[in-house]
C-alpha cells in the first residue's frame, strides 16, 4: 500500500511556508492603512495552521526517504494544493471572487501562466498585487527544483537525459538535493534582485519595480496594472527583454558559472538553439511589419523584440495587441509559444530540449532511409541519446497535442468562438498568459468566459505546468497497485 504519510509532511511544509509568506501583503496592506490587511492575516493563521498540523503529524514519514510513486503523487499535488491556500486571501478580502475566480487566479500564479480573471487592478489593495507576484514568483523557482530534482528521477518527457548533469555543477556530484536547492534559490535570488534594480534605474518606481522583477524572473507574467507592460514602454521593454530571456536559460547554467564554469553556458546546444530561434521569429516579424506598416522602425523594432520574447517565454506580457499585427506574425507567435523556452528553466510550453530531440530522431530515420545498413547513433550537444529518453520525448509530444487539440474542442464546446477557443487552450496548456478572440475583455483578463471554459483553462494550466506525463500517470490503476 502506498505510504502517504512522506506526501502528506512535504505539503504540509510547503504550506506552512505559503502561509507564512502571507503576512508579507498583510505588511503590505497595513502600510498602506488598507483594512485589506486583515484578509491575509486570517488566511495565513488558517493556512499557517493546516500545514503545521500536516507537518507535525506526519514528522517521522521521511525517515525512510522518498519513493518513486511518492514523487509522483508530490509533484501532482503541490500544483493542486497550494493554489486552493493561495486563493483563501483572494475570497476573504479584496476582491472578494468566487471559487472559480479565486482558484483561477491562483493557479495561474503558480504555474506563471499569467492569465487573469481580475480586472481593476489599478484599484485593487497592493497587497492582492504583491501576492500574485509572490505566487509567481514561487511557482517560478518551485518549476525549476521540480525540472531539475524530480522529472529526471521519474523519467518523465525525457528528463532522465538531465538526471546525472542536474547534479553535477562543475565536475562532481553534489551531495544531496538540498545543495542544489539551495543553489538555484541563490541564484534566482540574485537575478530577481539585479531585475529590480534595472527596473527602478530605467524609471519604474519601486512598488512596480519589484511586482515586474518577480514576475518577470518567474516568466508569469502578472503586473500591476490593467494596462499590462503598456504603461512601461520605451527602454524598460528592453530591460524587461533582456530578463526574460536570462530567465528562459537553463539554472542550472547559472550555477556552473557561479562556481567558475562558464564554458558549459557557452556549448548549451539549448541556449544556441533557443536564442537564434528567438532572432527568426524577431527577425521576420520585423520585416513583415516593416513592409506592411508605416509605423516608426525604433517603435516596430522595440515592440516587435519585446512581445515575441515575452511569449517564446511563456511571460505573457503585452506592450501592443499582437492580434493587430497580421494574420503571419500572430501565427508566428503562436509557434513560438509552442516551443517555449530552455529546460530548467522558468520558461513553460514543450521546451527546446525535447524539439533538438525530435528534430535528431527525425534526422536520424531519414538518414536509416538512405542507408538501411547504416548504425546512427544519436546525440544532442556531444551527448548520447539513450532510446527511452529519444521515446520518452515522442510520448511526450503526442500526450501534449492530444490534449491541446481536447482542450480546445471542450473549449469551443461552452460556447467560445472558435479562435478564442483555440488560443485559450494554447495560453493554458503552454502556460503563456494572454488570450486572443471576441469574448476576452478590453484588459485582457477572461472573467466573462463561460464558468465550464474557466475550469477547463484551470485544468489546462495544471496539466501543461506539470509536463502532462506527471499528471496522467496518476490516472493508471497499476500505479495506485504499486
Amino acid at each position: 500500500m502506498l505510504d502517504l504519510r512522506p506526501v502528506f509532511h512535504l505539503i504540509g511544509l510547503l504550506s506552512l511556508t505559503l502561509g507564512v509568506l502571507m503576512l508579507i501583503p498583510a505588511a503590505v496592506d497595513w502600510q498602506a492603512g488598507n483594512e485589506n490587511w486583515h484578509a491575509f492575516a486570517r488566511a495565513s493563521f488558517l493556512v499557517s495552521l493546516v500545514g503545521g498540523v500536516a507537518a507535525v503529524a506526519t514528522r517521522l514519514a521521511l525517515a525512510d526517504g522518498l519513493g518513486r510513486r511518492q514523487s509522483f503523487l508530490l509533484t501532482a499535488s503541490v500544483w493542486a494544493i497550494l493554489p486552493a491556500f493561495g486563493a483563501i486571501p483572494f475570497m476573504l478580502g479584496a476582491p472578494h471572487a468566487s471559487l472559480t475566480h479565486a482558484y483561477f487566479e491562483a493557479m495561474s500564479g503558480m504555474t506563471t501562466t499569467g492569465t487573469t480573471v481580475f480586472v481593476g487592478l489599478d484599484d485593487l489593495p497592493p497587497g492582492v498585487l504583491v501576492w500574485r507576484s509572490i505566487l509567481q514568483w514561487l511557482g517560478g523557482l518551485g518549476i525549476i527544483i521540480v525540472a531539475l530534482v524530480f522529472l529526471p528521477v521519474l523519467r518523465v518527457g525525457g528528463m532522465q537525459h538531465f538526471q546525472a548533469e542536474a547534479f553535477d555543477t562543475m565536475g562532481k556530484v553534489l551531495p544531496r538535493v538540498y545543495d542544489i536547492s539551495m543553489g538555484l534559490l541563490q541564484v534566482y535570488v540574485g537575478l530577481t534582485l539585479a531585475a529590480i534594480i534595472s527596473y527602478m534605474a530605467y524609471g519604474m518606481n519601486g512598488f512596480d519595480a519589484i511586482n515586474h522583477a518577480l514576475t518577470t524572473i518567474a516568466t508569469g507574467g502578472f503586473s500591476t496594472t490593467d494596462q499590462s507592460f503598456a504603461k512601461f514602454t520605451g527602454s524598460l521593454e528592453y530591460v524587461a527583454a533582456l530578463y526574460m530571456i536570462l530567465a528562459g536559460l537553463p539554472f542550472i547554467r547559472y550555477i556552473q558559472l557561479v562556481r567558475g564554469s562558464a564554458v558549459p553556458l557557452w556549448r548549451d546546444v539549448q541556449v544556441r538553439a533557443f536564442l537564434r530561434w528567438s532572432g527568426y521569429a524577431v527577425g521576420v516579424i520585423i520585416a513583415y511589419r516593416l513592409f506592411s506598416s508605416d509605423g516608426h522602425p525604433l517603435d516596430i523594432l522595440r515592440g516587435t523584440l519585446f512581445n515575441v520574447i515575452t511569449l517564446f517565454t511563456g511571460t505573457g506580457y503585452g506592450s501592443e495587441d499582437v492580434s493587430g499585427w497580421g494574420d503571419f506574425p500572430l501565427l508566428v507567435v503562436i509557434i513560438v509559444g509552442f516551443i517555449g523556452a530552455c529546460t530548467a528553466s522558468t520558461g513553460c510550453s514543450l521546451k527546446v530540449f525535447r524539439y533538438l530531440v525530435l528534430f535528431e530522431a527525425i534526422r536520424a530515420q531519414m538518414q536509416r532511409l538512405r542507408r538501411p545498413n547504416e548504425v546512427v547513433a544519436l546525440r544532442l550537444g556531444g551527448k548520447r541519446l539513450e532510446p527511452d529518453v529519444i521515446s520518452s520525448v515522442i510520448v511526450m509530444f503526442t500526450a501534449f497535442v492530444a490534449i491541446f487539440l481536447a482542450l480546445a474542442v471542450a473549449l469551443s464546446l461552452t460556447g467560445l468562438e472558435l479562435r478564442t477557443a483555440i488560443t485559450a487552450a494554447w495560453t493554458a496548456i503552454c502556460n503563456i498568459g494572454p488570450v486572443f478572440g471576441p469574448e476576452v475583455g478590453a484588459t485582457g483578463a477572461v472573467d466573462q468566459f463561460p464558468l465550464a471554459a474557466k475550469w477547463l483553462m484551470i485544468f489546462g494550466m495544471y496539466l501543461g505546468r506539470l509536463e502532462v506525463l506527471a499528471v496522467l500517470v496518476l490516472l493508471l490503476p497499476r500505479f495506485w497497485r504499486g
